[in-house]
C-alpha cells in the first residue's frame, strides 16, 4: 500500500516497520518506499523477518516490547500470517487497516460475515494443514480487528467497500499525498499496459494470458508493458519475444511511477488495484484508464470457484473507467 493522504509531521512519533518478503522485486520496491519515508520524517525499522528459520523469533522479539507499547497500529496486510501472529501480542486500543488492494474489499466483507480470514483466490478450496495450525493465531487476529467498547478498527483504503461491519470505520484515500509530491506527468499519444500476477497466482491461464496481451497490445497501439512485481521473469521474457512490447520492471509502485511519468495517454489494465487507484492518482491529466473483463474461459480449472465474479466485481465497482469488451482468444 502506498499509505496515502496528508504529509505527516516530521516529528511524529511513529516507526515504520517493514517485514521485508524474500521476493526481489518486492524487496527493491520496499526499500525505495522506505526512503520516502524517511525523507518524511519517520522512523523506519527494516526486519529480515523471512531470512531463515530464526529469523520469526529475533524479529517478533525484537518487536515485541513496541507492539505492547503501541496505542496504535497501523498493518498493510490483514491476510499475513506474520501480520496476524503479531496482532496477538499487541495491546493496542486503535487498529488502522492501510491497503489498496482488492484484498481489502474482501477483507471487510469476511469481517462483517464472521468468516476466517482468506485471500480471495485461495477461497472455495480445503484447508491446508499450515492452514490448521495457524487457525487459532487466525481466529484470535479476526477477534481483534472486530471492534469492541474497548477498540477502534478502522480502514484506510481507496478501494470500494460494500459490507461494513458495524463499528468499523472506513476512510477514502483520495490519493492526495501522490498528487501533491509528484508530477503532474507528461503525457505521450502511445498507449501503456498494465500486468497482472493472476497467472502466478494459479487464476489463470499462461497461454490465454499471453494471447490476450498481445491482441491488446495490437489493438491499442501499447508499447510498454509495467510488469506486476510478482511476475515470473521467464513470462516476462515471452512476453516481450512474443508481443514485442518494452517490459519495464518499477522501483515505486505504479501510481508513483505514472505521477512522475512520462505515462500512455491510455492505460490499459485487466481487473486490479490500479483501475481503482490510477484514475485517482492521475485526476485532471488527461489519462484515461481502460480496463478489459477477464474472460471466464481463460480461468484454470484450480481457480477458486468465485475468481469470475470477484474479478468482474473489481472492475465493476472501479469509477472513471473505460471497460473493454474481454479480448476472445482461440482455444
Amino acid at each position: 500500500a502506498t499509505g496515502d493522504g496528508a504529509a505527516p509531521q516530521a516529528d511524529a512519533d511513529l516507526t515504520v516497520v517493514v517485514l521485508a518478503p524474500t521476493d526481489p522485486m518486492t524487496r527493491g520496491q520496499l526499500r525505495r518506499m522506505a526512503d520516502l519515508a524517511r525523507e518524511e520524517g519517520h522512523r523506519v525499522r527494516w526486519e529480515e523477518a523471512r531470512g531463515g528459520t530464526t529469523a520469526p523469533f529475533h524479529t517478533i522479539g525484537g518487536l515485541a516490547g513496541m507492539l505492547r507499547r503501541a496505542d496504535r497500529i497501523v498493518m498493510g496486510d490483514p491476510f499475513s500470517r506474520y501480520v496476524q501472529l503479531l496482532l496477538t501480542i499487541t495491546r493496542a486500543k486503535d487498529l488502522v487497516v492501510v491497503d489498496d488492494g482488492t484484498a481489502t474489499m474482501e477483507f471487510v466483507a469476511q469481517l462483517a460475515r464472521g468468516e476466517r480470514l482468506v485471500r480471495w483466490h485461495r477461497k472455495g478450496g480445503r484447508p491446508g494443514a499450515r492452514d490448521l495450525l495457524f487457525a487459532p493465531v487466525s481466529s484470535s487476529a479476526r477477534r481483534r480487528l472486530t471492534p469492541s467498547a474497548r477498540r477502534r478498527v478502522e480502514v484506510f483504503s481507496s478501494m470500494p467497500v460494500s459490507e461494513v461491519p458495524d463499528g468499523v470505520t472506513v476512510t477514502a484515500n483520495d490519493f492526495a499525498w501522490t498528487r501533491a509530491r509528484f508530477g503532474p506527468p507528461a503525457v505521450t499519444a502511445g498507449a501503456d499496459m498494465v500486468g497482472t500476477s493472476l497467472v502466478e497466482t494459479g487464476v489463470v491461464d499462461g497461454e490465454r494470458y499471453l494471447e490476450a496481451v498481445r491482441a491488446l497490445a495490437r489493438a491499442h497501439g501499447a508499447t510498454r508493458y509495467f510488469a506486476h512485481r510478482r511476475e515470473h521473469p521467464d513470462k516476462l521474457r515471452r512476453l516481450a519475444a512474443e508481443t514485442g512490447l518494452e517490459i519495464v520492471r518499477p522501483e515505486l509502485p505504479l501510481e508513483l511511477i505514472a505521477r512522475r511519468g512520462p505515462v500512455g495517454r491510455t492505460i490499459l489494465s485487466f481487473p486490479s488495484t490500479v483501475v481503482h487507484t490510477l484514475p485517482l492518482a492521475l485526476a485532471g491529466t488527461g489519462v484515461r484508464v481502460a480496463v478489459c473483463d477477464i474472460d471466464p474461459a481463460w480461468l484454470t480449472a484450480t481457480a477458486s470457484p468465485r475468481a469470475q465474479g470477484f474479478l468482474s466485481g473489481v472492475t465493476g465497482t472501479a469509477r472513471d473507467v473505460h471497460r473493454l469488451a474481454a479480448v476472445t482468444s482461440p482455444a
